[in-house]
């Protein structure tokens, strides 16, 4: 199938509300990626003034982080058949990468630092709780390795290696996984709570990360697996991509390795 046949549609979560530490660049990083390939790409904002059906259009799935107040927001506009229709685009297989905020606009609650618990929509089995305004904030660097079963053996088909993330963490919520599978483990950083070394969550096809940066940029071997992931489950067959030149992004991520002192498998393939 010609690549300048398809198309994909990036659904873009609350962008004027949830676009805290350059989660944007996400979005930029996939479209470019299509169109660097040949692909069309359309982006649709999801937000106060979307319907049902602009939610059922969509192929992938971004959100970013917010700071408490803007969540709130979000998370008082995402109720009733809006939520409905989020959860079973994620429910049903919609590839997705949703950072910091947003996993806890899909876990079962947020307990802010001041003000009431917001409900989420429970489709991330795992709750995010702050403990309160003297609490120290979890910054810094991250280093994570990609622990989740499936997502693991699809990213070392593409990377040739186990898969490393790269990215940087700045959030004050500590989550608490349920029955829901962790993303990886912590290398570097703290991870979902500081405690347990776990980091992220995946289901289905929805990745939670707490690593900003942005992390596909930083990490563009998960770009490509979204890509890939969203053209699949729209037109039900494999489609292979073509490979782009990453030297860069290569050469960034073996220096943030070398100067936090990780190892990890030199013939990464990106």
């Amino acid at each position: 199938m010609n690549s300048e046949q398809l198309e994909l549609t990036i659904g873009w979560l609350y962008p004027t509300l949830m676009s805290t530490y350059g989660d944007r660049g996400n979005v930029i990083c996939i479209q470019q990626r299509l169109r660097w390939r040949g692909y069309k790409v359309q982006i649709m904002p999801l937000d106060q003034n979307s319907t049902i059906a602009d939610i059922h259009s969509v192929d992938l799935l971004v959100g970013g982080g917010a700071q408490d107040r803007q969540q709130e927001i979000v998370m008082r506009d995402l109720r009733g058949a809006k939520a409905e229709a989020l959860r079973e685009k994620i429910d049903t297989g919609t590839p997705g990468v949703f950072t910091c905020g947003a996993p806890q606009l899909l876990g079962h609650y947020y307990e802010p630092a001041v003000g009431l618990r917001i409900e989420g929509l429970g489709l991330f089995d795992f709750v995010s709780v702050h403990p309160g305004l003297n609490a120290r904030r979890c910054i810094g660097n991250l280093v994570i390795e990609v622990t989740a079963k499936r997502l693991a053996e699809e990213l070392r088909a593409i990377t040739g290696s186990p898969a490393y993330v790269i990215g940087f963490e700045n959030h004050g919520g500590r989550t608490q996984l349920g029955q829901v599978e962790a993303l990886g483990r912590v290398i570097q950083g703290l991870g979902n709570n500081g405690e347990d070394g776990t980091e992220g969550a995946f289901y289905q096809n929805a990745i939670a990360t707490y690593s900003h940066g942005p992390v596909l940029p930083k990490n563009p071997f998960i770009a490509d697996w979204l890509i890939q992931t969203a053209l699949r489950q729209k037109y039900q067959e494999s489609i292979s991509l073509a490979p782009l030149d990453d030297t860069l992004a290569t050469q960034a991520r073996e220096a943030m390795f070398k100067r936090l002192r990780v190892n990890v498998p030199t013939a990464l393939k990106l």
